[in-house]
């Protein structure tokens, strides 16, 4: 399964949650945000990891305080082209199995 498949899994799975795709793959000069989407009033932005087996620590592992340095600012970047700044949070969906079968879906997965 490749990254914009496990993106594509994610999502639906957070659709179904009743959650709403704002946008998918923001990019910008600090990084990139998988997705973005709305819980009710809060903005959420999601970072999507596979991983095959739990070698290494697995896909949570994989969410370093460096990448969360990277999504924090790529988020502000984000952030900076809305007139209002609504509530928001980081949320992780990791994937796991050999067709990302297991989700495992962590809300709050760090703080800003």
């Amino acid at each position: 399964m490749k990254g914009s498949d496990a993106e594509q899994v994610a999502a639906s799975y957070l659709l179904n949650q009743n959650l709403v795709l704002v946008t998918q793959n923001y990019r910008c000069r600090f990084g990139e945000i998988d997705l973005i989407m709305r819980d009710n009033t809060t903005l959420v932005f999601v970072e999507v990891r596979m991983r095959t087996n739990e070698a290494f620590g697995g896909a949570a592992a994989s969410i370093t305080p460096a990448k969360q340095a990277k999504l924090l600012r790529a988020a502000r970047h984000y952030l900076s082209g809305l007139n209002t700044e609504p509530a928001c949070r980081f949320d992780a969906v990791l994937l796991s199995g050999c067709n990302g079968q297991n989700i495992e879906w962590i809300q709050n997965a760090f703080e800003a």
